[in-house]
C-alpha cells in the first residue's frame, strides 16, 4: 500500500527545507526507548542512557508519550508539529505544542491507540487527563535540555549540509534528484507523483502549489509524514552523513594525519567550512588550513553555492578513503 502526493512544477518553487530541534528530540526518544535501532549513535545513546532513565522517573509525561510510538502507523502529531521556519528555535516549537487544545490532543491520542495493545490503566488515565499537553511538553523540554541540546551543534551541522545539497538538487534538477536516496520507501514517478510506501490504506493528496516541507533528522528513524489539513504537508527523513564513522582509519591517519583524515571522512557528504567546524569541534582557521592542504593535494574540491563554498571529495579523495572501491 502507498500514499501518493501529486505535485506540479509550481510546487518546486513553493517547497522548502526546515530543521526542527523538536522533531529530533522526539526521534531521540525513539532510539532511547528501544523502539528503533540506534544505528550510528550507539556511543551517544550509551552516554545519555543514565539521564534518560532519570527523566522516566522525574517526568510523568515521558513514559506515556513513548508508549504511543509505533512504526508506519499514525502517531499523534501534536507532540512534534512540523516547523514553520528553516531554523525555528526549540522554544518556539515547544510553544506550539503547549498551545494545543486538550480536546484535539485527546482526539489524536485516541486515533494513535487504535489497533494498539491497551496500555495500563494509569497510563490511559494520564493520556486522557486535562494535563496531558502540559506533561508531554514538560517531558520534551527536559529531554531537550538534558540530552539533545548538548549534542545539537553536531546534529545541526549534519542536517544543514543535507539541506544545502538536497535543496540545490531540487531547484536545479527537480523532484527526481531531490528524492534520490531519500529512503527506499519513497519513489518518484515522472507523471508528477511522489509515492511513499505505507502500512495503512492507499491515499492520495494534492499539493496544489503549496509545495512540500522536507524535514531532515539526524536520528535514523525512517520516513515520517504530516498530511493532516491543519499542518503544512511535510515529510521527515534521515539526513545523509549520520553514518560517517567517528574513528579515523589508522593507515590513512598515519599518511595524512588524523584531523585531515577526519575531514575527508566527513566530506562523504558535501559540507561548508562552517559545518565542518561544528562537526569536528575545531576553529575556523584550523579547518580552513586543513581544507586548503587537502585541495592542494587534489583530494578535495569546492563549488560555490550562494555566498559560501560547498566542499566535497574528489575521485582521488574517494579512492584514498575507500581503497577497496577504487577501480
Amino acid at each position: 500500500m502507498v500514499f501518493r502526493i501529486e505535485v506540479t512544477p509550481q510546487d518546486i518553487m513553493a517547497s522548502r527545507f526546515a530543521i526542527s530541534p523538536l522533531i529530533v528530540t522526539k526521534h531521540a526518544l525513539w532510539i532511547l526507548s528501544g523502539r528503533r535501532e540506534v544505528g550510528p549513535w550507539r556511543a551517544w545513546v550509551d552516554r545519555v542512557r543514565e539521564p534518560y532513565e532519570r527523566l522516566l522517573v522525574t517526568q510523568p509525561g515521558l513514559a506515556p508519550m513513548v508508549a504511543l510510538f509505533r512504526e508506519r502507523e499514525y502517531n499523534a502529531d501534536f507532540p512534534a508539529p512540523p516547523p514553520t521556519g528553516v531554523n525555528t528555535p526549540f522554544e518556539a516549537e515547544l510553544a506550539v505544542v503547549r498551545a494545543t487544545p486538550v480536546a484535539r490532543a485527546h482526539t489524536e491520542i485516541a486515533r494513535n491507540l487504535e489497533g494498539m495493545p491497551r496500555p495500563p490503566r494509569h497510563v490511559v488515565d494520564l493520556l486522557f487527563s486535562p494535563d496531558v499537553v502540559r506533561l508531554f511538553a514538560d517531558a520534551l523540554q527536559a529531554t531537550w535540555d538534558e540530552i539533545v541540546a548538548p549534542a545539537w551543534p553536531r546534529f545541526h551541522a549534519i542536517m544543514e549540509r543535507d539541506v544545502i545539497q538536497r535543496s540545490g538538487r531540487l531547484a536545479t534538477y527537480g523532484w527526481a534528484a531531490a528524492l534520490d536516496d531519500l529512503s527506499p520507501r519513497v519513489r518518484w514517478h515522472p507523471d508528477g507523483v511522489i509515492e511513499v510506501l505505507s502500512e495503512s490504506a492507499d491515499e492520495s493528496y494534492r499539493l496544489d502549489g503549496r509545495g512540500l516541507l522536507f524535514i531532515p533528522s539526524v536520528i535514523p528513524v525512517g520516513v515520517g509524514s504530516y498530511l493532516e489539513t491543519h499542518w503544512p504537508y511535510a515529510i521527515s527523513y534521515p539526513a545523509r552523513g549520520t553514518g560517517i564513522p567517528p574513528e579515523t582509519p589508522d593507515g590513512l591517519a598515519g599518511l595524512i594525519g588524523g584531523t585531515r583524515t577526519r575531514v575527508l571522512l566527513e566530506l562523504a557528504a558535501p559540507a561548508t567550512t562552517t559545518a565542518l567546524v561544528a562537526l569536528l569541534g575545531l576553529s575556523l582557521g584550523t579547518v580552513g588550513g586543513h581544507i586548503a592542504a587537502l585541495r592542494r593535494a587534489g583530494l578535495v574540491t569546492g563549488s560555490r553555492t550562494g555566498r559560501g563554498v560547498l566542499y566535497h571529495r574528489t575521485a582521488l579523495g574517494d579512492a584514498l578513503v575507500n581503497p577497496g572501491q577504487a577501480t
